[in-house]
């Protein structure tokens, strides 16, 4: 990879983390720790056991939690989050990055630093729309 190619990523990194961290803080949502590619690992609140929520958001409802053994308890193949997040009752597939950040199927470009702001992000990113299931062949 050329250095002017290494250059541009790390500044479309900056971006999009800085576009995560603006959002959060538009919906009222804490960002702890982001930090740019140079400035260390981010350091993303990290759902513990007790971290579940339920809630009615821009009129849908979003539950999350965390799932024993890191893999869903419901069939499917387990994604190894250690958590689970549903929209009006269907799975948003999700992941947790290596720095503690979350993505998930509906936006894997923006990073969040938790599942409760990934569901809303998620929510505003559907607009209205359904969750529909992934199938793997």
């Amino acid at each position: 990879m050329s250095e002017d190619t290494h250059g541009t990523e790390l500044t479309r990194r900056r971006m999009l983390q800085g576009a995560a961290a603006a959002l959060a803080v538009a919906g009222g949502t804490v960002v702890i720790g982001v930090a740019g590619p140079g400035g260390g690992a981010a350091t993303a609140a990290d759902p513990g056991a007790s971290d579940s929520f339920d809630e009615i958001f821009q009129g849908r409802r979003i539950q999350g939690r965390p799932v024993d053994g890191g893999s869903h308890q419901h069939g499917g193949t387990g994604t190894g989050t250690g958590y689970e997040v549903r929209i009006d009752g269907d799975e948003l597939h999700m992941m947790r990055n290596a720095d503690g950040t979350w993505i998930s199927v509906v936006n894997h470009y923006q990073t969040f630093a938790t599942p409760r702001a990934l569901a809303r992000a998620a929510v505003n990113d559907l607009q209205g729309a359904t969750l529909v299931p992934l199938t793997t062949a």
